[in-house]
């Protein structure tokens, strides 16, 4: 009978040491499992935002290429204004010389009144 009381605490102290270990394995297998898990959900994240990716980079591209393409054909359309006026005023001073140079006078004597003007405010402040 002594005997027998020596060999339950043993068995007791096996038992705890077996339920530990299954303890282990199972904590493992979980652990095991949500990194698994988790490698799995970056994956899929990983490969659903490659194409995003790539879309928006596509769209920011055509939004970067309209741009250009909006400058370049407002400043074509102002170099043929600009000519269009230039070739206006060549032609209403070739065909109206004298009301040209009375225009081009009174203009340039307008401009220094303007600046003798601001040039005497300028000294007196």
């Amino acid at each position: 009978m002594f005997a027998k009381k020596l060999q339950e605490p043993s068995n007791l102290t096996d038992q705890m040491s077996q339920t530990a270990d299954e303890a282990i394995r199972t904590t493992q297998l979980l652990a095991n499992e949500a990194v698994d898990g988790l490698a799995h959900a970056m994956q899929d994240a990983r490969t659903q935002a490659v194409p995003m990716l790539n879309r928006a980079s596509e769209q920011v591209g055509a939004l970067a290429q309209r741009g250009v393409d909006s400058v370049r054909q407002t400043s074509q359309q102002l170099r043929d204004r600009t000519r269009d006026a230039a070739d206006g005023t060549v032609q209403y001073i070739k065909d109206e010389p004298v009301k040209a140079m009375l225009i081009a006078a009174a203009t340039g004597a307008t401009l220094m009144a303007l600046v003798s003007l601001i040039s005497r405010s300028g000294r007196r402040g």
